[in-house]
């Protein structure tokens, strides 16, 4: 056989193989396809046999739920028809209660008709007798009146007029007695009535005086603490007198610092913001300059306190909120030595009890005893005197007349127009007349010292002035933008002189004029 041959036979017998491949292939997997679908097949029967079975099932549930909502529904309807006839039969009940009553009081009424038409029979014939008697009295009053006339030879006009002209004889001669008494009485007993009255009212509001100071002291954990508060070269005290206007004594006195200053208000904010640097620790310029700004506003806090108390204190009611801010800086001054709002509270108190002692209006009294002396809460601010000033304050805040009178006229400026204000100028002077309530001689250095203030506010570029050291310096700020260098040394010039001509005063002033520019910016 040749090569060809061989080839040929192998891809013949290849050929074979294939075909041969092929059919087996095909049986294989068409008895497979077909095992697969009768697979499927009896599946697909036994999930419709379970089907028809849940099928069946959920039938006979529904019909087992329907029958029984049904019996439920039945036993439903036979309750609530139930409830609904005891329900109405209850109601009929009541209905046959009501008809009762009902019928009752119809008897009732008509029972009381009957015996109301019986009064009234028996009424109309007692009028009838009523009236036949009238006649008869008014007949016989006629008779006897036409008798007397007949025996006394007068008319019933006549009669009447001497007997009237009788009764006003005697009753003019015992008003005459009356009257007369009653002056000699009352000239006998004012003097003593007005005694008790004003003697009680002191009585009443008795009250201690305290004498105002011009120095407060601040107590120091320790002797180191001086040296913080002084700073280096002096920058902290410098900066505390700058922005308090008070004047710090650092002595021998141990373990304390003096503050003196006139003015009670500066005193007090430097008394508390040293206080509170002492107590925080942290003492250079920038802190105290806080501290200090921090403490103005807690005091203007308790000024309007100050004032809300002694306006509730005094019973006083529908005082503007403003005019109660003015008095409460009241707290801080002081009349030759007198706290002038307590001073006002006492005036208050005086005037209210003596108003009802003699039966005038007790709160318009209050009302105008506590303001008399408003003024003085800003007289050091404005040009006039506190009586000017309070009657300004008044009419701006529409304070009633009587009260506008009543501080117009306490110091006698004005005739008093009112009871009310004849009171207050009297309880004013008890108040002041107390012994040891007033001092000449605090209330003559304040005005020198306020006067020495104004004396340098009153020249163009001032900012601020301070009286320290017992009017002995005037320490002037100025405003760098429209004061210079030199105008500076002229302005310390003129202001001395001024001071020489115009102020009487121990020793000398110094006049220190403050110019100081700053700076700021920020880093962002």
């Amino acid at each position: 056989m040749t090569l060809d041959e061989v080839l040929l036979y192998v891809i013949l017998g290849c050929i074979v193989a294939a075909v041969v491949g092929i059919g087996v292939g095909y049986l294989l997997r068409k008895r497979i396809a077909e095992a697969r679908i009768g697979s499927a097949e009896e599946k697909a029967k036994q999930i419709a046999d379970d089907a028809k079975k849940m099928l069946e099932s959920a039938s006979r549930e529904a019909e087992t739920l329907k029958k029984e909502t049904l019996v439920q529904t039945k036993e439903e309807i036979h309750k609530l028809r139930e409830d609904v006839e005891q329900e109405s039969k209850q109601r009929r009940d009541e209905l046959q209660k009501y008809e009762q009553r009902l019928v009752q009081k119809e008897n009732n009424l008509d029972w009381r008709s009957g015996n109301l038409e019986q009064r009234e029979a028996q009424l109309d014939k007692k009028e009838v007798q009523v009236k036949v008697q009238k006649d008869k009295l008014e007949a016989l009053y006629s008779q006897q009146e036409a008798k007397l006339e007949e025996i006394s030879q007068l008319s019933r006009a006549q009669a009447k007029d001497m007997i009237i002209a009788r009764v006003d004889e005697e009753l003019t001669h015992e008003k005459a007695v009356r009257i007369r008494d009653a002056i000699e009485e009352a000239q006998a007993t004012a003097d003593t009535k007005a005694r008790e009255i004003i003697a009680g009212a002191i009585q009443r509001n008795a009250a201690d005086t305290v004498s105002e100071t011009t120095v407060s002291v601040v107590a120091l954990p320790n002797e180191e603490m001086k040296g913080r508060i002084i700073g280096r070269e002096g920058r902290n005290i410098r900066a505390i007198e700058t922005l308090t206007g008070v004047d710090l004594i650092i002595d021998d006195t141990p373990e304390a610092v003096i503050l003196s200053c006139f003015d009670p208000i500066r005193r007090e904010i430097a008394r508390l913001a040293l206080e509170s640097l002492v107590k925080d620790g942290r003492i250079h310029p920038a802190r105290i300059e806080e501290v200090v700004a921090k403490t103005k506003k807690d005091v203007e806090k308790e000024i309007r306190e100050a004032g809300e108390q002694a306006v509730m204190q005094c019973g006083i009611r529908g005082m503007n909120p403003d005019l109660i801010k003015i008095l409460g800086r009241l707290k801080y001054r002081t009349s030759y030595g007198q706290n002038v709002l307590q001073h006002c509270i006492d005036t208050s108190y005086f005037a209210g009890i003596m108003a009802a002692d003699i039966g005038a209006d007790v709160d318009l009294a209050k009302r105008a005893g506590l303001l008399h002396d408003i003024g003085k809460a800003v007289d050091r601010e404005q040009e006039g005197t506190h009586v000017e000033l309070g009657v300004e304050l008044a009419q701006k805040f529409h304070e009633p007349p009587q009260v506008i009178n009543a501080i117009a006229s306490h110091h006698g400026d004005t005739e008093p127009t009112c009871i009310e204000s004849v009171l207050v100028a009297a309880a004013d002077a008890i108040s002041a007349a107390r012994p040891g309530a007033r001092r000449e001689t605090l209330e003559n250095y304040i005005k020198r010292l306020t006067k020495l203030e104004d004396i340098a506010k009153s020249f163009s570029g001032v900012s601020n002035c301070y009286a320290i050291q017992a009017g002995r310096e005037l320490r002037v700020i100025v405003k760098p933008e429209k004061v210079s260098e030199d105008q500076a040394t002229i302005l310390a010039h003129d202001i001395s002189q001024r001071v020489e001509k115009e102020l009487q005063y121990p020793g000398q002033v110094k006049v220190v004029v403050i110019r100081e520019t700053r700076a700021t910016d920020f880093a962002k």
